[in-house]
């Protein structure tokens, strides 16, 4: 009898270990929404960035995906990881879907015509993934138990590790390092303005859109007014480069077409010229 029990028991295990988990689907509770609101913009933009000429490295479309995926939960992952938490892009299957759907969007977005204005919606989904990313970050770490300087880092690095890992891939100098809008100083001022709010004693969602109207609304006033980081003294006898970084509102719209095509923006006549300067060799 112990032995039928002893079998019994090894056989519930077994069919207990062979059940197939599929995840649990979640678009609400805590800060849910929020996290997914983030990777979904994101997973977009990373399809766009991508896809953008001084990006894009002969991609395929299986690529262009990955690079979405990556651009959608790298942050979220890594946050999560830091906290000890299993990672709940990985967790929910809504993360994987919705990026996935962002990629393909991306993808369809193709570079030929529109350049401007696949740059400007860039450059907004931006705007709205950044706060978001950096809100969800500094929530979980002060209830984690990490004290504000802890939890404005985990904000950043949540809200910027999808961008970093794409340029990195593409071979360009991660954004985080060059001059640009103010992009990690946006990611700091929602993580500081959620957490003034918690101490405040706001609900998570009132001190969440707080935070999120001002650091999206200074990084939409940096992008058109042209706000920019100030560069590092330059050491005597180094030459400063031409400036290839796109612009929103008055700075890009009165480019030249030559400007356009150093920035990445102009595509095809580049391939005209070329094929003119072919034929007049001939």
């Amino acid at each position: 009898m112990h032995c039928i029990a002893v079998v019994d028991e090894l056989g519930s295990a077994m069919t207990g270990s062979a059940a197939i988990d599929f995840g649990t689907w979640s678009f609400y509770g805590d800060q849910t929404l929020f996290d997914l609101i983030a990777a979904t913009t994101n997973a977009l933009n990373g399809a766009l960035l991508a896809r953008r000429p001084d990006h894009f490295r002969n991609f395929t479309f299986v690529g262009i995906i990955l690079m979405a995926i990556v651009g959608g939960i790298a942050g979220g992952v890594t946050r999560d990881v830091i906290l000890g938490e299993p990672p709940a892009a990985l967790m929910n299957p809504a993360y994987l879907t919705l990026c996935v759907a962002a990629g393909v969007l991306g993808y369809a977005l193709a570079y030929g015509k529109g350049q401007l204005f696949r740059e400007g919606l860039f450059q907004f989904m931006t705007s709205m993934s950044l706060p978001w990313y950096a809100i969800v970050g500094a929530q979980k770490s002060i209830e984690a138990g990490f004290p504000v300087i802890g939890a404005v880092a985990i904000g950043v690095i949540g809200a910027t590790t999808g961008r970093f890992l794409i340029d990195v891939i593409s071979g360009v100098p991660p954004k985080q390092f060059v001059r640009g809008e103010w992009f990690v100083v946006t990611a700091i001022i929602a993580a500081v303005v959620w957490i003034i709010g918690d101490a405040a004693g706001l609900p998570f969602w009132a001190a969440g859109l707080i935070a999120f109207a001002i650091a999206f609304s200074f990084r939409v006033a940096a992008l058109y007014l042209g706000w920019e980081e100030p560069l590092a003294a330059e050491p005597k006898g180094v030459r400063m480069h031409e400036d290839a970084r796109p612009l929103l509102g008055r700075k890009l719209a009165h480019r030249s077409s030559a400007e356009l095509r150093s920035l990445g923006l102009a595509v095809g006549d580049d391939d005209a010229e070329g094929r003119s300067a072919g034929a007049d060799s001939r």
